[in-house]
Parts: structure tokens; sequence; C-alpha cells
């Protein structure tokens, strides 16, 4: 399956304003879209671009005492997934779990994507990755 069109890496962050700041003072990064709560995953995020063709970064930051991703803050935070857009989010996950993955969530609808489906699967290297649906 060759759909797999590389999206962003997500970072977790405590607070959105202070990592923007940071990384648009040492690298040029400026805010592409967002903040977007997104009470289904629990999460606030925002997109971080330095223009067309260069890697978009996701920050990624709890909006309460049970988000996720808190986890990943209390091991230090920083990168942690990588997304890719698919044509077709079901025929991914069938090919991801076929492959070894384990379908973490979803399909379901995510405020950052307007509204479009995402999922999560962990692949057998212990890679998280999210997927979105074109």
């Amino acid at each position: 399956m060759n759909s797999f069109m590389f999206h962003h890496v997500g970072v977790a962050v405590r607070d959105l304003r202070a990592a923007t700041q940071v990384l648009n003072n040492l690298f040029g990064y400026t805010l592409s879209a967002g903040p977007f709560d997104d009470p289904i995953q629990k999460v606030s995020v925002c997109f971080l671009s330095r223009g067309e063709g260069d890697t978009v970064i996701e920050l990624v930051a709890p909006l309460g005492l049970d988000s996720p991703v808190n986890r990943t803050l209390e091991k230090g935070g920083g990168t942690y997934h990588v997304c890719y857009q698919v044509p077709d989010i079901d025929a991914a996950i069938t090919y991801l779990v076929g492959q070894g993955s384990l379908l973490l969530s979803g399909p379901v609808q995510a405020a950052a994507f307007e509204m479009r489906k995402i999922a999560w699967l962990m692949t057998g290297a212990k890679l998280l990755v999210e997927l979105v649906q074109a």
C-alpha cells in the first residue's frame, strides 16, 4: 500500500504558547493553524510551519488531568508520534493491522482536521502512528 503521505510530527508540550515561542525563536516556526481544543482526544493542538514543503509540527497539550498526552509528558514530553494522511482510513487501518500494528483508537472525527476521521495505531516497532483521512 503506497498511499501513506507524511503529514506531520507530533510533539507533546505542557503549554502551546510557550512552545510556539521557543520554536519560533530557535528555528523560525510560526503558527499555521489552531489552537484547537479536541474534547474527544482530550488535547489542545496547534500546527507550526516554516513554509511550503517543510515539515509541519503539531504541538499537543493536555486539556485535563485525564488527557492521554500526560503519560508522554510524565516521561519528559517531546516528539512522540508521526501522522500520515490516507485516502481511505479503513483500508489503511486494515493494512497496518495486517502488518502487525495494533489499533489503539478510532476512527473518530477530529476538530483539528475539520472533523475528518483520525485513528491511532502502534506498530510492531513501537512507533505511535496517527492516520488522518484525506
